[in-house]
């Protein structure tokens, strides 16, 4: 029987509320009740946002929770080879291409085009680069012009062909990734988008049971669809519920109040935060 391996996994771009409490403890939660492992990465690959000050706290708040994790602690920094690796073998299938459009290149051409499939990560890309001849391109990345790594979403999943993957509440779900269209991959300022940052990682820590939460639910499609091009295995997920205010409004870094350092320093004890954030023992 394959061990349960589950993974709380932060970025150091502030510190950790509430909402990351309950996402950390319902990860710890299902590896206990399993008799599994519970393992903490650092998703620090925006070097922009990312602060040191900002990881010492995780670790520091985590620690103070009463939270335990099996050593060594992953950080997405120190694995730029490895993202790089994949992409490269992601380039030469001809399933990647260089799109050098801007943000504000990408609005004036959805403006243009008076309307914009609308997708989980918000209007679609509407391909401008996907047809560069291959000379147009290396001209521009000789030239030193900025560019990002998509993905060409039909190509890719023609190649993957039907996948399904299983959530512990929605059951069994049919891929379509089709609504992110071409997603990016990489940028030069990001070498690693998070969506193939995640599914890489995942797959060699031995991750069998990826726990976040269900706003992410849309974007696992994208990531099994990279699991089956990588040849990676695939996990089970537990997408679980957002903590929010009275108003319906998430839990935010910049809710400054709900930080658990702030709680902490209010007074609270570990077991007080926890049974705030729906979670006992």
């Amino acid at each position: 029987m394959t061990q349960t391996v589950t993974r709380f996994a932060p970025s150091p771009t502030g510190r950790l509320h509430l909402g990351h409490a309950y996402s950390a403890l319902f990860a710890w939660q299902l590896a206990e009740a399993a008799g599994g492992r519970f393992l903490l990465r650092i998703e620090d690959i925006d070097a922009t946002r990312c602060k040191p000050e900002f990881e010492a706290g995780i670790l520091e708040d985590l620690a103070w929770l009463g939270l335990r994790w099996e050593a060594p602690v992953w950080r997405q920094s120190e694995r730029m080879a490895v993202y790089a690796k994949t992409l490269a073998a992601l380039e030469a299938r001809d399933l990647l291409y260089p799109c050098f459009c801007t943000r504000k290149d990408i609005a004036r051409e959805i403006a243009a085009a008076g309307h914009a499939p609308h997708g989980p990560e918000g209007p679609v890309y509407p391909g401008t680069c996907r047809a560069l001849g291959a000379a147009k391109r290396a001209e521009r990345i000789a030239a030193g012009t900025p560019y990002a790594l998509r993905l060409r979403m039909e190509d890719a999943i023609a190649a993957a062909g039907a996948l399904t993957f299983t959530d512990r509440t929605a059951g069994r779900i049919a891929v379509d990734a089709a609504p992110f269209g071409d997603v990016v991959l990489a940028r030069k300022e990001v070498p690693a988008s998070y969506h193939l940052a995640v599914v890489v990682d995942d797959a060699a820590q031995g991750v069998t049971l990826v726990s976040r939460g269900e706003d992410l639910l849309t974007a696992t499609h994208v990531h099994r669809l990279l699991q089956a091009l990588l040849g990676l295995p695939e996990p089970g997920y537990a997408h679980h519920r957002l903590l929010a205010d009275a108003a319906g409004r998430r839990f935010a870094k910049r809710d400054r109040g709900l930080a658990l350092e702030a709680l902490r320093a209010a007074g609270r004890s570990p077991a007080e935060v926890r049974r705030m954030a729906g979670i006992e023992g």
